[in-house]
């Protein structure tokens, strides 16, 4: 086997596995109804728990795409991955617990919108560099520099994946402190109903006073009036919107227009995006869950 070239070594390594598995084409079948199957029946399960009980859906998902990826990095000693997961983890653990804090404190809203909105700037930016890289490799571009297909493939998708998955834990611990937050200040609640009644002069995001009228340019920050008439500070109307993707008003849950609030189209929460984001977090979360599930019935089966 040795003297042999690559090509030949995978036709002969073919050859084998045909010869293996000669006559199972029967129980082959069989495993790939079971595994269709479960992929159906699973699918229909989550998207029915989605819609019945959408909080501990998200919440186990969350939980999921946030462990699920340490296992598979030990197992295969991703250092780096796990270091950076380590360090994010970190932080998030730690900006996670001042926005659950009950009375809150005033500059924890800004610290979580600081810090969820930098990780937003930074996996949007991996994932378009690694997505230009994969498409660059595949029109041969990566040529130019001398730089082998697979090694500049293995760049693009490790950029791409990196981008995508942090990008999906950011927005959902981001939405989750974000309505934390909003619901222990009293201006907004999951039933639509406020349990305090806003003020002209108090922004429903922080809770903290507006200085600068909405005419008027701020020194340290502006203001921004949204189309039901109610008043926010610029940076917090900001990372409700962009970084806890809710396209709603704080307080009144109004309809936002995010065309008219933001002239930057990259600043938008796309729904093709949003929808990319979605099937990653199914990809991570749940994916693993299922395909350790297929294998644990063709083992009850006798099926190998």
């Amino acid at each position: 086997m040795s003297d042999l070239s690559p090509e030949e070594q995978w036709r002969v390594e073919h050859a084998r596995m045909h010869a293996k598995h000669r006559g199972h084409e029967a129980m082959h079948a069989e495993m790939v109804l079971i595994l269709i199957a479960t992929l159906v029946v699973a699918q229909l399960l989550l998207v029915q728990w989605k819609q019945r009980h959408p909080r501990s859906y998200n919440m186990v998902t969350l939980f999921q795409m946030w462990v699920v990826p340490l296992y598979f990095t030990v197992k295969l000693h991703w250092w780096r991955f796990l270091v950076i997961w380590i360090f994010f983890s970190a932080v998030t653990a730690f900006v996670t617990f001042r926005a659950t804090r009950k009375p809150l404190v005033q500059t924890t809203p800004r610290l979580v919108y600081k810090w969820f909105l930098l990780i937003y700037k930074i996996s949007y930016a991996t994932g378009i560099i690694g997505y230009m890289a994969v498409m660059f490799t595949l029109f041969g571009l990566n040529l130019i520099e001398m730089i082998k297909p697979e090694d500049a493939m293995d760049f693009g998708i490790s950029l791409l994946f990196y981008g995508l998955y942090y990008g999906v834990l950011e927005r959902d611990f981001a939405e989750m402190c974000a309505d934390y937050m909003a619901s222990t200040i009293g201006f907004y609640s999951e039933s639509g109903m406020p349990t305090k009644h806003l003020s002209d002069s108090v922004c429903a995001v922080c809770g903290q006073q507006i200085f600068v009228d909405v005419s008027e340019e701020g020194i340290i920050e502006n203001t921004y009036r949204l189309s039901c008439n109610h008043v926010f500070h610029e940076f917090c109307i900001r990372g409700w919107c962009i970084v806890g993707k809710k396209q709603t008003c704080p307080y009144c849950k109004e309809k936002v227009d995010l065309k008219r609030m933001f002239s930057n189209p990259w600043e938008r929460p796309h729904v093709m995006y949003g929808q990319l984001l979605d099937w990653l977090r199914y990809l991570v979360a749940w994916q693993p869950v299922i395909i350790g599930l297929v294998q644990g019935i063709n083992y009850i089966l006798g099926l190998e």
